[in-house]
């Protein structure tokens, strides 16, 4: 096996938007560096929302033009609305992230706008970055695609339908985010099935979260539906502010544990991501961080050249 599977690291957002303490923006920056340098390629580093509702991302317009210095770094910021998306696009993000809830309900308490609105609003973001000089490439993430913990379960053709009207504005990607980590194996699979059926080859990612401890265990059914792409964030921090119930994501230092030992290529270097953590540690004192391989530390079996050539 020698397939690559893409991670985007969304500690610096998802991960500290939900943080006791507000990490200072020196040591998010040093944090930043420290994930590129350990091999990571993707990192959501921020987000431009309100400040008064998510104030752990009020400098995140300040960090994005340093982080952009990051030779290879593929820098995404998420945004929820016009504003935010002309924003992150001044600002010089790459990616823009744009979350759109299956939830009628989540989507009112998040953005203050029904899924209907949010996909009319996406459209009009379509249409605004398109008509600029510079490219951006635009990721829509379908959010509470396998359950809200105000609506509860979310019918999958529901998921299909949200899926195909967000292909329809013209964005470039689409991934179904866990919100709230209600999934299991075979939801994964079935709502994963049902989306490429309706978008294709537009379904390229997925969001977890470990609320349920089945994180890895959702991330390998995407696997073995064809799914090469996921967001995680380092020692499992992270969580919805409008998602009452929502822990935090999949673990990246786990998740890269996995995918190495299984044979496929993250490009992260296991050693070096470890390292990372004691930065975000002291930091953030108050946090708990989780993670099976740094509690346990990388084992003398783990030889992920020879997984891979094998």
């Amino acid at each position: 096996m020698n397939q690559e599977v893409r991670l985007c690291e969304v500690g610096p957002r998802d991960g500290l938007q939900m943080a006791k303490g507000m990490m200072p923006g020196a040591d998010k920056l040093r944090w930043i560096r420290q994930l590129a340098d350990s091999g990571l390629r993707e990192i959501e580093v921020g987000s431009f929302v309100s400040p008064r509702l998510v104030p752990q991302m009020a400098d995140t317009g300040s960090i994005l033009p340093e982080v952009l210095k990051i030779d290879g770094l593929t820098v995404c910021a998420l945004a929820c609305n016009l504003k935010g998306a002309i924003a992150a696009y001044e600002a010089g993000a790459h990616v823009l992230s744009f979350p759109i809830s299956v939830s009628d309900t989540h989507s009112h308490a998040n953005v203050g706008k029904g899924t209907d609105a949010q996909v009319e609003m996406m459209a009009s973001i379509v249409d605004w970055l398109r008509a600029q000089p510079r490219r951006m490439r635009i990721d829509a993430a379908v959010a509470t695609a396998f359950g809200c913990s105000m609506e509860g379960a979310v019918p999958v053709r529901r998921v299909a339908q949200v899926a195909a009207a967000v292909a329809r504005t013209g964005v470039d990607e689409i991934a179904l985010a866990d919100t709230v980590g209600y999934a299991h194996p075979a939801l994964v699979r079935e709502a994963v099935r049902a989306t490429q059926d309706a978008v294709g080859g537009q379904l390229t990612k997925l969001h977890l979260h470990d609320t349920m401890g089945l994180g890895l265990a959702n991330a390998l059914a995407g696997l073995d539906e064809g799914i090469r792409g996921f967001d995680s964030c380092l020692g499992g921090l992270g969580g919805c502010p409008f998602a009452p119930g929502a822990s935090g994501n999949i673990v990246t230092e786990d998740l890269v544990f996995m995918l190495e030992s299984m044979g496929y290529r993250t490009g992260v270097d296991l050693s070096r991501l470890l390292a990372a953590r004691a930065l975000l540690a002291n930091a953030l004192p108050g946090e708990r961080l989780r993670s099976g391989v740094a509690a346990a530390g990388i084992p003398r079996t783990f030889h992920p050249e020879a997984q891979a050539a094998g």
